[in-house]
């Protein structure tokens, strides 16, 4: 064992203790529910993605069993080299027709697909136009790929701001191709990214656009199908990148878009060329979620009910959300020292939610992120509102 890599290592978690910025993960020990048992304690649940509760539906989990007894537990392989089941296809096939685009292509998460899709489709003659608060997966997907991207090199467009991001289209028309990119949802705050208008300057100045749908997928549009059907731009999106770990409640990642694009990736995506695929039981999993969620919206209407519950129980509280549009419903808070103190005492009066702090958010900016879903109960709600009320009381004003 190297000393000097291990004295360097306890230094810097020593600094992050220091600084209120080390986490360390909870043990959950029952299903991700409203309520959950976590490192031996019963908890209200505000920091999980299963929006709709599709996690631990019963019909998923039959499926799951079904796809098991028919394929086993693993694929055996990398996709290309004969890891591709047709369970796997017929995943891809009902996406493609969920997003109502061409073709789909999965990945084994949301963060490989960003990083499989991104570098494979740029060049170095090619250029990144990001909004600034755009998710960790699509930064690293970026860095990752030869196009110019830097802020520094005004690249990066300031949050949502269009009149920005049309002064960085003007100085961008020497680009081979122009790439805008952002979040549907952002994760951290909440709010919806203003795609009409995005579309129309890409369409104006001759970029194409990708959308991140993680927190989109499930939870905006038709049957939840994201942010395109939600703003009614179908055949104007050239990249829809989704999640299948959040709102669909098992794991893995897409690309949706065109059937050129599906056979590009195929070719160049590298998680895709390098990664085991899902074991048949995750796409049977997904088959069904998909199924339940275009059935009916119930599981969306229940999602979107508690979220409005639980955004206007704060507000009344006094609590800031920060102007949240979606399920995320952020807490801020600012010091980073107050947040930390915060989830401690949030844990202690029996409600999980998290701080969220520097590196994910500003310096100064942090809050604790809630997550209201489809299988909290009202009384779940108004007791985790106690709970933030009890410990702001004890906090003292933020």
């Amino acid at each position: 064992m190297n000393l000097n890599l291990q004295n360097w290592l306890q230094c810097e978690l020593e600094s992050l203790k220091h600084n209120n910025l080390y986490k360390t993960p909870k043990i959950l020990e029952s299903p991700a529910d409203g309520s959950v048992t976590m490192n031996g304690k019963k908890v209200i649940n505000l920091s999980s993605n299963n929006y709709l509760g599709l996690a631990n539906h019963p019909e998923v989990r039959e499926a799951a069993i079904e796809s098991i007894e028919k394929w086993g537990v693993g694929a055996g392989a990398v996709r290309w080299i004969g890891g591709t089941m047709d369970i796997h296809d017929s995943l891809e096939q009902e996406i493609a027709s969920w997003k109502s685009v061409e073709d789909v292509l999965v990945f084994t998460s949301g963060f490989t697909s960003n990083s499989g899709c991104i570098p494979a489709v740029l060049t170095k003659n090619d250029v990144v136009i990001s909004d600034e608060l755009n998710h960790a997966s699509i930064i690293d997907g970026v860095r990752l790929s030869s196009a110019k991207y830097k802020k520094s090199d005004g690249y990066v467009y300031r949050h949502a701001d269009m009149d920005h991001l049309e002064e960085i289209l003007k100085k961008c028309e020497h680009f081979e191709k122009r790439m805008i990119i952002t979040d549907g949802v952002f994760s951290m705050d909440g709010d919806i990214a203003p795609l009409p208008q995005i579309v129309e300057l890409a369409e104006k100045y001759d970029a194409f656009v990708m959308v991140d749908d993680a927190h989109a997928s499930g939870v905006l549009g038709k049957h939840g199908s994201g942010t395109t059907s939600h703003f009614n731009l179908y055949g104007r999106v050239d990249i829809q990148l989704g999640t299948l770990s959040k709102a669909l409640g098992v794991v893995g990642g897409y690309i949706a878009g065109s059937e050129n694009l599906k056979k590009w990736l195929i070719n160049r995506g590298r998680p895709y060329l390098f990664s085991t695929a899902h074991p048949p039981m995750v796409a049977g999993a997904l088959i069904k979620c998909l199924e339940i969620m275009q059935r009916d919206n119930s599981l969306i209407n229940r999602l979107w009910d508690n979220a409005k519950y639980w955004k206007d129980s704060l507000q009344s509280a006094g609590f800031d959300t920060m102007g949240s549009e979606t399920p995320i419903t952020p807490v801020y808070v600012g010091d980073e020292g107050k947040a930390a103190e915060m989830e401690k005492m949030l844990w202690d009066e029996g409600v999980f939610a998290l701080s969220i702090i520097y590196p994910t958010v500003a310096l100064g900016k942090a809050r604790i992120r809630t997550m209201p879903n489809a299988t909290h109960t009202i009384d779940e709600l108004d007791r985790a509102l106690v709970a933030f009320k009890k410990v702001r009381d004890k906090l003292g004003k933020f």
